[in-house]
């Protein structure tokens, strides 16, 4: 395998809305780079990044797929994520180890809300990025209304580097604006074109595009400024570096043409990133943390010691764990022991692989730069750094939106439940996004996730790779039961049944506490009638009236129990009996006391476009929300409310289809509040409903 210097290496990931042409794309560029002979079809299940059976079955991207070519004497190491928001935590970590990125838009359809998302999140990383209107092949297209939509969104430095002559089917010529030249490809899929001088009813329009490009590039540099003043323009070679700097400056972003499916454009844009794209070198130091003293750290590409940080971990049929890593410093060999500061641990480092697909590269040494894959670490995981021995430094993980959608599963099969067990915790090893919470005191699983599709995905791998058979439901609400008012009461506890008896009296008052105060309990006996070694007895029989709930089998929460007189029998007095006349006082103390449900109440952010407000406010007022507050954030609104547990159900779902797709929520508990009194009568049936039928 040749070996490549960081400055001949190109990292960068392919992202955008969901079916803007990323994977396609991604096949253009390895048939032009000679890895594959024909580019594949999604809807035939033969592109080289989607190769998972969910990624056929769904006919869209799901997981991130490493790929690799050599272009122009450099090696391209790109990333092919899904663009649907479900799965965006796929993107995000991506583009945390690229130092390009390269977003693709619909030529029909244009800027969508996954490619804002994308967008922020690579400004997020500081990264360059280049667009590629990709589809220009397809029936109404609008180049124009993209490249205007494309300034309003992200800044009027947005630049045409392509202008498409012929868009629509039939789609072949390209102006290509750096080198003033008309570009005519072949419709054969070849990639092969031929370059001819502008017509002449498009030059006035390319020289002015072409003046702008020189100023865009002059500015970035003052020796080139110098000679644009002097001679009026720029040649290509002079241009060269300046174009690099302009990139990385994020002066301009460059705009491209392409048709993907008829590899239309794709080999200019290759041409582009292999001259002009960003390399390692661009991005020679990152921030990390030294381990012991915690204290941040620049980690140097030309560093001595190895730094290695594993962005996505998945299991392959056949070949085991797969770590997909970058170095950051040093050289990686096979065979290495390294340490992971994020455990605590040494790691032998085994076989390493470049990727295409399904298709693994063996290779020995990877240098600085580089993105490669190894299996089988023994305790490496998603997010973890690895180090020479004598380099404790640790790369901060990747911070990924809260999963808001939920989702209750239970096992058709008794048996089952270690299976389950472990493959939750496989699929959350493989997706940070994907979150489960194994909640006892409500005994049920609850699935976390960023939409109902992501959700659905990961139940059919949890049934296909793990063969078992589980049922979805709505997932109980953890509500709270409390009093209002003051209750006591007396309580005798008596058992005769052959052989020793049991005895116990209890009496016992209760009064309400503050929200959030907890269970006090207390005792103020006086005179001989219980012995004090009694009262942890009392005490063990409350907590458990409290653990399994008196109105609705919920914890109850927020009173203060007083357990201030009895009586005992001097051979029938004994613990057990203590504590069920405690369970039984308490329980009728409660009930006399004027007892109320609490619901959990969320503190929900939602961001969305301004035109989307009126219907968001409505659907929050609809669900018992309260608006608490609003502002705004770039081209968002931002809401922030307070909404009862109960009513969020699916929340993402309908936010998204209010808003096409275009606004996001994040929620976090903020509070108990009493349920309204219809609603508690409801839940407190279905409660009893759901006790008696388990």
């Amino acid at each position: 395998m040749k070996e490549y210097a960081a400055k001949d290496i190109r990292n960068f990931a392919i992202v955008g809305h969901g079916a803007s042409g990323k994977t396609i794309l991604s096949e253009s560029m390895l048939s032009n780079g000679g890895e594959i002979n024909r580019i594949g079809s999604i809807e035939g299940g033969s592109t080289i990044s989607d190769y998972h059976h969910d990624e056929h079955d769904r006919q869209i991207s799901i997981h991130s797929s490493p790929l690799h070519l050599e272009w122009m004497n450099t090696k391209f190491n790109m990333i092919d994520t899904p663009g649907y928001l479900d799965f965006i935590g796929e993107s995000i970590s991506s583009l945390a180890v690229v130092d390009l990125a390269v977003v693709v838009v619909h030529a029909v359809n244009g800027i969508e809300v996954g490619t804002e998302q994308v967008w922020n999140y690579a400004n997020d990383y500081g990264l360059p990025k280049m667009i590629v209107a990709n589809g220009l092949d397809r029936e109404h297209t609008k180049f124009d209304h993209i490249l205007q939509q494309a300034k309003d969104h992200f800044g009027g430095k947005v630049f045409p580097m392509q202008i498409p002559v012929n868009s629509g089917p039939g789609f072949n010529q390209i102006i290509d604006v750096l080198r003033s030249e008309i570009i005519t490809y072949k419709t054969d899929g070849s990639g092969q074109y031929t370059e001819a001088d502008i017509p002449e009813e498009w030059n006035d329009r390319v020289q002015e595009l072409h003046q702008e490009l020189i100023e865009y590039v002059a500015e970035s540099d003052d020796s080139l400024l110098e000679k644009f003043f002097e001679q009026g323009s720029l040649s290509e070679e002079e241009m060269r570096d300046g174009l690099h700097q302009a990139i990385q400056n994020q002066v301009f972003i460059p705009l491209f043409c392409t048709a993907a499916t008829q590899n239309i454009g794709v080999a200019r844009v290759m041409d582009f990133i292999a001259k002009y794209g960003s390399s390692p070198v661009d991005r020679a130091k990152i921030k990390g943390e030294d381990v012991n003293s915690g204290e941040a750290v620049d980690i140097a590409l030309d560093g001595n010691n190895p730094v290695v940080h594993v962005f996505k971990t998945i299991s392959e049929a056949h070949v085991g764990e797969l770590s997909f890593f970058r170095v950051y410093s040093g050289t990686i060999t096979t065979g290495m022991d390294l340490y992971n500061t994020s455990r605590g641990r040494s790691e032998r480092f085994g076989q390493m692989f470049l990727m295409n697909g399904k298709t693994r590269t063996s290779v020995s040494n990877l240098y600085a730069g580089d993105i490669g894959s190894v299996v089988k670490l023994k305790d490496t995981h998603t997010g973890n750094t690895l180090t020479g021995q004598n380099n404790k430094v640790k790369i901060p993980s990747v911070k990924l939106p809260n999963s808001n959608i939920h989702l209750g599963i239970r096992s058709k099969t008794k048996g089952d439940e270690e299976k389950i067990a472990t493959g939750l915790a496989t699929i959350h090893e493989e997706d940070s996004t994907f979150v489960y919470n194994v909640d006892s005191e409500l005994r049920q699983t609850v699935l976390s996730g960023q939409g109902e599709l992501h959700l659905q995905v990961s139940i059919d791998r949890l049934k296909r790779r793990f063969n078992v058979d589980v049922e979805s439901f709505r997932p109980r609400i953890p509500y709270r039961e409390t009093i209002r008012a003051n209750g006591s009461s007396k309580y005798r506890h008596k058992k005769q049944s052959g052989g020793a008896g049991q005895f116990a009296e209890v009496w016992m008052r209760i009064e309400p506490k503050s929200r959030g105060e907890g269970v006090e309990f207390t005792q103020s006996l006086v005179g001989q009638s219980v012995d004090r070694v009694f009262v942890p007895s009392v005490e063990k029989g409350v907590n458990a009236a409290c653990t399994d709930g008196v109105l609705a089998g919920y914890r109850v929460v927020d009173l203060k129990v007083n357990f201030y007189d009895g009586k005992q029998h001097p051979v029938d007095s004994k613990d057990i009996a203590f504590q069920m006349a405690g369970k039984q006082a308490f329980r009728e103390a409660f009930m006399g006391a004027n007892p109320c449900l609490l619901e959990p109440v969320l503190n929900v952010e939602i961001k969305i476009p301004e035109d989307y407000m009126g219907d968001v406010m409505g659907d929050i007022s609809s669900r018992r929300g309260k608006i608490m507050g609003m502002g705004s954030e770039g081209a968002f609104q931002q809401i922030k409310a307070q909404v009862p547990q109960s009513e969020m159900y699916h929340y993402s779902t309908t936010l998204r289809s209010l808003t096409g797709g275009r606004g996001i929520h994040s929620e976090a508990l903020s509070h108990y509040e009493e349920v309204p009194r219809d609603m508690e009568a409801k839940v407190t049936a279905s409660a009893k409903a759901a006790q008696e039928e388990n």
